[in-house]
């Protein structure tokens, strides 16, 4: 059996509280994953992700639980991707940790991804788990990562891999 690589492509770190992107992503690897650790600059806020600049598209289906209660959501026709709702946010002060991973990105089918975010907020945290869909048959050449609280703040650092 073969063991899987990871093979780091970038890591940035914001300097500036706003999305951070990873472009000209090679075609070279089989899946990517990104691991992104960081706060939002206001509110408590959701990871969000596109590729290439896209704003249509995107579906979704969450679990999320915040140690008291569970929910679950999906989505559709949506502009990006959403990892975190009513449960689990990230917070302007305590570091979330935020993965996506994204299967077979530079083949010519739709793309499917799994986003996760862990977040705790002294002691009420939460988590989420989200399967996604981009339907475009285009390779993946850009990732953007932002929330709606705003992007991210200065310091956050995302790293992409390729595996």
């Amino acid at each position: 059996m073969a063991t899987a690589t990871y093979v780091p492509i970038a890591t940035v770190t914001s300097s500036s509280n706003g999305p951070i992107t990873f472009s000209s992503i090679p075609n070279t690897y089989t899946d990517l994953r990104l691991v992104l650790v960081g706060t939002v600059p206001s509110g408590l806020a959701q990871a969000r992700f596109s590729y290439n600049g896209a704003s249509t598209n995107f579906s979704g289906t969450s679990l999320e639980a915040d140690g008291s209660s569970a929910s679950s959501a999906s989505y559709t026709s949506g502009g990006y991707i959403t990892v975190g709702t009513n449960n689990s946010e990230l917070s302007t002060t305590i570091p979330g940790l935020v993965t996506l991973d994204v299967f077979s990105y530079a083949g010519s089918t739709y793309k499917t991804c799994l986003a996760t975010m862990s977040s705790d907020l002294n002691g009420s945290g939460g988590v989420a788990r989200t399967v996604n869909l981009w339907q475009s048959t285009a390779a993946i050449t850009s990732i953007t990562c932002t929330s709606n609280g705003g992007g991210w703040k200065t310091g956050t650092t995302a790293t992409l891999w390729g595996i």
